[in-house]
């Protein structure tokens, strides 16, 4: 049986990166998906190769009106939310004393604002969804090596993750004690080669210098790949990880080990 037969998932920033792979790999895993983005055409195609178990939905995770009408289509059209995948999150190389005030607000309201916002109204409909069902609901919260670790030029990006980070297990203690039947935990991926570090390389001054910086910042020699931190997330929304809550997932190739 597929591992996410009759779940019904919810994924932010699914219009590319972690969260497109993420929808692929839940949709042919039996869920049905829906993937949400503020890159509305981008969104739509790739809910549209994905066919019948996956629609779009447009949202600006800051928003909290845009929230609340998410969830609320979620209702009215498949009657219950079992997994919620916050993901979607912006980066900020920066040294602190250039950054602005509005760039360091930007980047803690997606990604850690947008995490807050996704919990509060997903909760009310996952809490119903899921009362007496084995295996419960799940939400993963897509973090990163910067939210257990310090970089440089990363503080904002640092701060906004580890408030992600400690969000998820004040959380999961929460849902725990309350007998929600809802598990939270995060996912921690290092370098990956996704379209927000593949920029970053193109922008550095001597790109190729740059890759293999980040590449040997990894042990094992290599960046990681969006579906290997997909695959992180399907254990975690699956019920596999049923007697797994407030726990840090790392996807880093040893950078943390060290």
């Amino acid at each position: 049986m597929p591992r996410l037969a009759n779940k019904v998932a919810l994924i932010t920033g699914a219009a590319s990166g972690f969260g497109r792979a993420t929808a692929e790999l839940f949709v042919r895993e039996g869920a049905r998906v829906i993937l949400t983005d503020r890159q509305v055409e981008s969104g739509i195609a790739a809910a549209d190769r994905l066919g019948d178990g996956a629609r779009f939905a447009p949202l600006d995770v800051t928003q909290e009106d845009q929230w609340a009408a998410v969830v609320a289509g979620v209702k009215a059209a498949e009657g219950r939310l079992d997994i919620l995948v916050n993901n979607a999150g912006i980066g900020l190389f920066r040294d602190l004393t250039e950054m602005t005030l509005a760039e360091w607000r930007l980047v803690q309201a997606v990604n850690s604002d947008g995490v807050f916002l996704g919990c509060k109204h997903a909760i009310p409909l996952m809490r119903d969804s899921v009362q007496g069902r084995r295996g419960g609901g799940s939400i993963v919260n897509i973090a990163s090596v910067a939210g257990l670790v310090g970089a440089p030029q990363m503080s904002a990006y640092c701060a906004s993750k580890g408030a992600a980070t400690m969000l998820t297990k004040a959380l999961a203690m929460e849902a725990a004690h309350g007998r929600w039947n809802i598990r939270v935990n995060s996912v921690h991926p290092a370098y990956v080669e996704t379209a927000l570090v593949k920029a970053h390389i193109a922008q550095s001054p001597e790109p190729e210098k740059t890759r293999r910086f980040l590449e040997r910042l990894q042990p094992v020699g290599r960046m990681g790949t969006v579906d290997e931190v997909a695959q992180a997330i399907l254990y975690l929304a699956s019920d596999e990880s049923s007697f797994t809550t407030g726990a840090e997932l790392v996807v880093d190739g040893g950078m943390t080990a060290q």
